[in-house]
């Protein structure tokens, strides 16, 4: 059976619907970065999203072609995930989409090198005709962070992440948005398939331990 990074690390893809703190360690990405409204069928997001999936499913097919990657195991490709901000703003404002800058990723699996990757995006150029330059391996290490299971529509997101703050400052930690640390979400529904009120996406907010202002 395939390996489900979702099944074997639930911490990580499958929260409850209430918030909880989790520490999560460095990961490999492949990403694409961009900015704009993601809901505009004219711009930068939804390629973004074929690139990334055109690398994904060249790695996962490797194992059918000359290129055999060491390690290698069979899996189930990880879900999209995105990291997301807007210049000036300490977290993101839904009603300024526009303003939106993006890093589009999807985890690869650790037996994955950069070498490997590389041969995948050149492999992917070649077969599919399409310029891959913009893809990347990515490093990430997120550390200390709140999350929650959102269940509903995108717009509907400030909801969850206020019970998520309301969690975190009751456990004792605050915000630590920052340009190194970002507003993260993790889409478990196909958005073309599912209705607004039953996507799931994983929302997840960096934080650090709360400075003791009480000089008593």
């Amino acid at each position: 059976m395939a390996f489900d990074y979702k099944k074997e690390y639930k911490e990580f893809y499958l929260p409850k619907s209430k918030p909880g703190i989790v520490d999560v360690p460095s990961m490999n990405y492949i990403a694409v970065r961009g900015k704009g409204d993601p809901n505009d069928d004219g711009g930068e997001y939804k390629p973004a999203i074929g690139l990334l999936y055109g690398i994904a499913f060249t790695i996962k097919m490797s194992k059918k072609g000359d290129h055999q990657i060491d390690g290698y195991f069979d899996y189930v490709v990880p879900p999209l995930e995105g990291f997301w901000w807007q210049d000036g703003i300490r977290g993101v404002d839904y009603t300024r989409k526009e303003d939106f800058q993006f890093i589009s990723v999807i985890r690869l699996p650790d037996f994955v090198t950069k070498a490997d990757f590389e041969w995948a995006a050149a492999e992917a150029t070649r077969k599919k005709k399409t310029d891959f330059s913009a893809v990347e391996f990515f490093t990430y290490h997120e550390g200390l962070c709140v999350q929650c299971m959102h269940i509903g529509a995108y717009d509907d997101e400030p909801a969850t992440v206020a019970l998520m703050h309301e969690h975190m400052s009751a456990m004792g930690y605050e915000l630590d948005i920052n340009d190194k640390r970002l507003h993260h979400e993790i889409y478990l529904s196909d958005a073309r398939k599912t209705a607004p009120d039953k996507l799931k996406t994983v929302l997840r907010h960096p934080i650090k331990q709360a400075q003791n202002i009480d000089k008593k």
